[in-house]
């Protein structure tokens, strides 16, 4: 006889989930792939959409990861964007004299000494963690716009190097590109099926040219920081701890839990993470350009917010938005074919949740406020299917703020099902009992 581990029932509902969420994923490409057949824009699908949309997704990510990591402990952090420009600046600096690897080593130190900021004044000082977080998004620019002044200034070497006020120098080498092995051994393969322009079949080939091929290696390391998020915050006893601070830091002192260290820890890795955001953005443009981090890490906290404090589906909220961007930036025309894309998405999610009320508690049982979300998400499905079809071409104004109307959007709709750790942002003291 062999002993097998008892099934639980978190292990049924774990593997439910990720069943439901491959499921969840084959649907979302087969309705994008119709709404390219219907709407005749390939840009919807192409490689280089996904290609431009991965680059947008990855520092966004990585804020969203970041607030994700102070958050769990209980520290409120709205301070990413200037935890970002402090790692732009610092990355471009050392870059400029050392290469990339002293780049990707300064960018993680300035945004991490964001972090240490943000640690000493909320969890030492008991500051206002939304004061704080603001400060810091004033004071990165602010100390940027100093430091720049003073090193670039007119008759220094990176001056002469072309260097400026609101720029640094070029970085010297770049990080290398390569394409992932297996499916993109044969890129033209999969641009001559992306080609066809075939229902479902070119769409797949579209999707992993462009995720495949020539791509970082902070892009890869970004990536595999997702799912090492998770391990660590949730299948460790360091994570436990942490966690337990953002849920209950009274219970976890208690239990021996040194609430102050896990604080600081888990701020200064979230100002570390966003200071990688910074320094991948530096990669891709090889240079600091004053503003290039663009509300990217505000972006990263609605990211993190829509994926419910997880790190997955936090992934997916960076993936979207950086979808969106990346559509805008192909093609203004396809950005009309997302109303379509709406359209259908408000309608399935009216039947699911039509289906839920009858399941759950019969035709008679629903209460008002479920079939309230229902006809309003049917009757924005009606508007959308009418944008579709009436709007031509959106003016450059509104595809540019495509991305950002998306945000709200989704935050909107995900609010139901929020629920941030108990103790974020609560002021903690040791000792003290609330």
């Amino acid at each position: 006889m062999t002993a097998t581990a008892p099934v639980t029932a978190a292990t049924v509902r774990r593997v439910h989930r990720y069943h439901l969420a491959l499921i969840g994923v084959a649907l979302l490409i087969t309705l994008l792939s119709l709404v390219r057949l219907l709407t005749g824009d390939d840009d919807l699908t192409s490689s280089g959409t996904f290609a431009a949309g991965l680059g947008y997704a990855v520092p966004i990510g990585l804020a969203g990861l970041g607030g994700l990591w102070a958050e769990r402990a209980g520290v409120v952090n709205i301070g990413l964007e200037g935890m970002m420009v402090l790692g732009t600046w610092f990355a471009a600096w050392a870059g400029y004299q050392w290469g990339p690897v002293a780049a990707l080593a300064a960018g993680l130190l300035g945004g991490a000494l964001g972090g240490l900021l943000h640690a000493v004044a909320t969890v030492s000082f008991g500051v206002d963690h939304i004061i704080s977080g603001v400060a810091i998004n004033l004071l990165g620019p602010g100390v940027t716009r100093f430091l720049s002044e003073v090193l670039y200034a007119e008759g220094t070497p990176a001056a002469e190097a072309g260097a400026g006020i609101t720029s640094s120098p070029s970085m010297k080498g770049v990080a290398p590109d390569f394409s992932l092995p297996v499916l993109s051994d044969g890129p033209d393969l999969l641009k001559r099926v992306e080609e066809t322009h075939w229902f479902l079949t070119s769409d797949v080939a579209g999707i992993l040219g462009g995720l495949t091929r020539d791509v970082g290696v902070l892009t890869l390391l970004a990536v595999a920081l997702v799912p090492i998020s998770y391990l660590l915050l949730w299948h460790t006893p360091f994570g436990l701890r942490l966690r337990a601070c953002g849920e209950n830091p009274q219970a976890a002192e208690s239990l021996g839990v040194n609430v102050y260290r896990a604080k600081y820890v888990a701020t200064v890795i979230s100002g570390a993470f966003a200071g990688l955001g910074g320094v991948f953005l530096v990669f891709v443009s090889a240079k600091y350009v004053e503003g290039q981090t663009a509300g990217r890490g505000f972006i990263g906290l609605a990211a993190m917010i829509f994926g419910n404090w997880r790190p997955g589906m936090l992934a997916a909220g960076a993936s979207l938005f950086g979808y969106a961007d990346g559509l805008q930036l192909r093609s203004s025309q396809a950005v009309t074919g997302l109303f379509l894309f709406g359209a259908l998405l408000l309608l399935c999610y009216a039947a699911v949740r039509i289906r839920h009320n009858l399941t759950a508690s019969g035709p008679s049982g629903a209460g008002v406020r479920s079939y309230t979300v229902v006809a309003v998400s049917a009757l924005a499905a009606v508007l959308f299917f009418w944008l579709w079809l009436t709007v031509e071409a959106l003016p450059n104004e509104f595809v540019f703020i495509t991305p950002h109307v998306l945000t709200l959007l989704v935050l909107s709709v995900a609010s139901q099902r929020l629920r941030m750790p108990q103790a974020d942002g609560v002021p903690y003291r040791r000792g003290e009992q609330r």
